[in-house]
C-alpha cells in the first residue's frame, strides 16, 4: 500500500510554499552556552537552506518566514521550559530577529510569529496558506524533532502535502533529528527528501 501511495504522490502537489522555520540570528552568534541542544553541523544546514530560499524566489513560489518569540515577562512559555530547553528567542533580544544575511529575508517577505512549537497554533499560518491556495509544505530548518516535527504533524492533519528538506534541517541530537525523519515519513511516504530534488521539483513545476 505504502509503494502505491508513494508512486501516486509528487513531491510537489498542486502549489507550494517554503517554510522556513526559525532560523534566526542568534544560530549563527556564540553557542558554546546553547539554551537548546543542537546536533552537530546545526549550523552548516541552516546555511544550506540559502539555496532552496534562493531557487524558490526564483522560481515564484511563496516563502514563508516562522520566527519563534517569547515576551521579556515569559509569560507565554507556559511548559516549554519544563524540558531541555532554557530561556530563549525572548523579542527584545536582537538574536531573536530573522537571520536576515543568511537567508536574504526581506520585509515583504511573509513573516509567522509563533509562541509554541508548531507554526499552525495560535497563529494565522493557515489563514495565510488558504489565501496563498497551498497544497504542499516544504520544511526547513530547526528543530528537526520539535518545531519542524510539529509543524509537519499539523500540517498532515490539516491535509496538506508535507515535505521535509532533510539536509536544510537539524535537531537537538543526531538521534532525535533521525527519528523525527523516519515519524513524519511514517505519515506521508515520499516525505523525506533531499535539497536537491527538492530545487529540481521547483524547476519542474515552473517548467
Amino acid at each position: 500500500m505504502n509503494e502505491q501511495n508513494q508512486a501516486k504522490r509528487k513531491l510537489i502537489e498542486g502549489r507550494a510554499a517554503l517554510i522556513v522555520i526559525d532560523i534566526q540570528a542568534e544560530t549563527f552568534e556564540d553557542r558554546t552556552d546553547e539554551a537548546i541542544p543542537s546536533m552537530p553541523g546545526y549550523v552548516d544546514r541552516m546555511l544550506d537552506a540559502r539555496a532552496v530560499i534562493d531557487k524558490a524566489r526564483e522560481k515564484q513560489i511563496p516563502v514563508i518566514f516562522i520566527q519563534e518569540v517569547h515576551r521579556p515577562d515569559l509569560v507565554d512559555f507556559g511548559r516549554e521550559l519544563d524540558g531541555c530547553e532554557d530561556i530563549h528567542c525572548i523579542e527584545t533580544n536582537p538574536g531573536t530577529d530573522i537571520a536576515v544575511e543568511q537567508t536574504g529575508f526581506l520585509p515583504t517577505d511573509y513573516l509567522i510569529k509563533k509562541r509554541r512549537y508548531s507554526a499552525f497554533f495560535g497563529t494565522d499560518f493557515e489563514i495565510l496558506l488558504k489565501g496563498l491556495k497551498i497544497d504542499t509544505l516544504l520544511l526547513c530548518g530547526g528543530l528537526t524533532d520539535v518545531c519542524v516535527h510539529y509543524t509537519f504533524v499539523d500540517g498532515h492533519q490539516s491535509d496538506y502535502f508535507c515535505r521535509v528538506i532533510e539536509d536544510c534541517v537539524a535537531g537537538s541530537s543526531e538521534d532525535a533529528h533521525e527519528a523525527s525523519l523516519r515519524a513524519m515519513e511514517y505519515l506521508q511516504t515520499g516525505a523525506r527528501c533531499s535539497r536537491k530534488n527538492v530545487m529540481a521539483a521547483m524547476e519542474a513545476v515552473s517548467a
